[in-house]
C-alpha cells in the first residue's frame, strides 16, 4: 500500500472521529496521518517549492484540497507569522489601482480585486482573469505572478477572483464538485459573473478575455475554458489538472497523483458548446503535489475536442507537434511542445519544466507558491494570449 493510499484510509477514519469523537482527537489523528505520509512540511513560498524533490515541502496544497472537505482547517506550525502579514499586505509595486468588488448571484457572491494600469482611460483593454490556488488570495497571487506589473507594462486589466473560506476552508476553488464543474452553476457561474461584470464596467475588449490559474486554480482555469467558450478566447493552466478530472474527494486524490482517469473523464458538459479553447500548459517534471501526467492530459484533451470540432465543421486539420529543449536565463531547463495546424497560430503549448515542483514559474518570492528560477510563465503566457487575440481580429 502506498504512503497515499494509506493517508486516504486513515482519513476515511477520522471522518467518522469528527462524528464520534469530536473535533479534538480528530485533528490529532489528523496531524498524525499527515506525519505518516510525509506531509508536513511548510507551506511557505518557494525556495522550498523551487526545490522540487521534496515531497515534504511541496505537499501541503494536496493537502488543504483533502481536509477541505473534512471542515478542518489545517496550519502548518512551521509557517512563520509574517509569511500571513505578507500575505495581507497591499500591492505597493505598481502605479495603477488595485480596487475591490463583490460579486453575488443565485450560487453565492465572492468577493475579488481589479487592477486598473495608470494607462486605461476608458479605452477596450484586453482582460486577464487570474485564479488564485489554495491558501492565496487576490494581492498574495498578483505578487507572487507579477501579472500587475505585466499589465502596466503591455496595457490590460486583471481580476482576481477570490475564494471564500466559507466555501473551502483552506480558499481552494472546488474544482473537483460536480456542480463547480458545470456552466451556468456553482463557481464557474460566480467566475463568469465577475468576469462579464468587469468587461461591462470598463468597457473592456470581449475578444480579448483569457483565463489563467495555478494548481486548483488552474484546474478552475479549464473548467471555465470548457463551459464558457463563448467567454474565454484562450486558457493558462500552470501545476493544474484537466476538466472533469474528479467527482468527489477521493477521486480528486487519485487525480492529483495521476492516476489513470475513467474512460468518460475530459469531456466537455453537454450545456456547454464543444469548442477547442486555445491552452498553454507549465508544469514541473519534480511536482509531487500534481502529477505532470495532468499537464500532458489537458494538452490531450485539447486535441480530442480540436479534432472532434473539426469534424462537427466538416474540417479535417491535421495537428502537428514540434519539441523544443531550452533553458531560461535564469535556471531551469524545459521542454515546450507546440501543437500546430495549417493557417492557424499556434493551438496549444506545454512546457514541462525540468527540476521544478509544485510553483509559479519565474515568480516573485513576495507572493507564495513560486519558484524564482524561469521561464517565466506570466509573460510567456500573455505572448501566447496575444496570438490568439490576433488571430481574432
Amino acid at each position: 500500500m502506498s504512503r497515499f493510499d494509506d493517508l486516504q484510509a486513515r482519513m476515511a477514519e477520522i471522518t467518522r472521529q469528527l462524528g464520534s469523537d469530536g473535533a479534538g482527537k480528530a485533528t490529532q489523528a489528523i496531524q498524525d496521518a499527515l506525519g505518516a505520509a510525509g506531509l508536513t512540511g511548510s507551506p511557505g513560498n518557494s525556495k522550498a517549492a523551487s526545490a522540487g524533490a521534496s515531497s515534504a515541502m511541496a505537499q501541503p496544497a494536496f493537502v488543504s484540497e483533502l481536509l477541505s472537505r473534512l471542515g478542518v482547517t489545517y496550519k502548518d506550525p512551521g509557517t512563520p507569522a509574517s509569511a500571513a502579514d505578507q500575505m495581507d499586505a497591499p500591492e505597493t509595486d505598481t502605479q495603477g489601482r488595485f480596487v475591490a468588488g463583490t460579486y453575488g448571484n443565485a450560487a453565492g457572491s465572492r468577493r475579488y480585486k481589479v487592477y486598473i494600469p495608470a494607462s486605461y482611460q476608458g479605452q477596450a483593454m484586453p482582460l486577464m482573469v487570474m485564479l488564485h490556488g489554495c491558501t492565496q488570495d487576490a494581492d498574495d497571487f498578483a505578487r507572487g505572478t507579477q501579472m500587475n506589473l505585466l499589465a502596466e507594462e503591455q496595457g490590460f486589466l486583471v481580476v482576481y477572483p477570490t475564494q471564500d473560506s466559507a466555501a473551502n476552508t483552506s480558499k481552494c476553488w472546488n474544482w473537483f464538485k460536480a456542480i463547480d464543474q458545470t456552466r451556468g452553476q456553482g463557481e464557474p457561474s460566480l467566475i463568469a459573473g465577475i468576469t462579464n461584470e468587469v468587461i461591462d464596467q470598463y468597457g473592456l475588449d470581449r475578444d480579448a478575455v483569457f483565463v489563467a490559474g495555478l494548481s486548483a486554480g488552474g484546474a478552475m482555469a479549464v473548467i471555465m475554458g470548457s463551459t464558457y467558450p463563448d467567454l474565454y478566447r484562450a486558457v493558462g493552466v500552470h501545476s493544474g489538472l484537466p476538466y472533469a478530472a474528479a467527482s468527489d474527494l477521493s477521486s480528486a486524490l487519485s487525480a492529483m497523483r495521476g492516476a489513470a482517469r475513467r474512460p468518460d473523464a475530459g469531456r466537455r458538459n453537454p450545456n456547454a458548446a464543444l469548442q477547442a479553447i486555445p491552452v498553454i500548459v507549465f508544469h514541473g517534471d519534480r511536482d509531487t503535489t500534481v502529477s505532470p501526467a495532468n499537464g500532458s492530459r489537458v494538452i490531450d484533451d485539447f486535441v480530442a475536442d480540436f479534432q472532434h470540432s473539426g469534424e462537427e465543421n466538416g474540417v479535417s486539420d491535421v495537428v502537428t507537434t514540434v519539441i523544443e529543449e531550452g533553458k531560461a536565463d535564469s535556471g531551469h531547463g524545459f521542454s515546450r511542445t507546440s501543437l500546430h495546424a495549417d493557417g492557424r497560430p499556434v493551438l496549444a503549448e506545454h512546457w514541462l519544466i525540468h527540476g521544478a515542483g509544485h510553483a509559479w514559474a519565474g515568480g516573485s518570492a513576495k507572493g507564495s507558491w513560486t519558484d524564482a528560477k524561469g521561464p517565466d510563465a506570466s509573460r510567456e503566457m500573455l505572448r501566447f494570449f496575444s496570438t490568439q487575440r490576433a488571430a481574432g481580429k
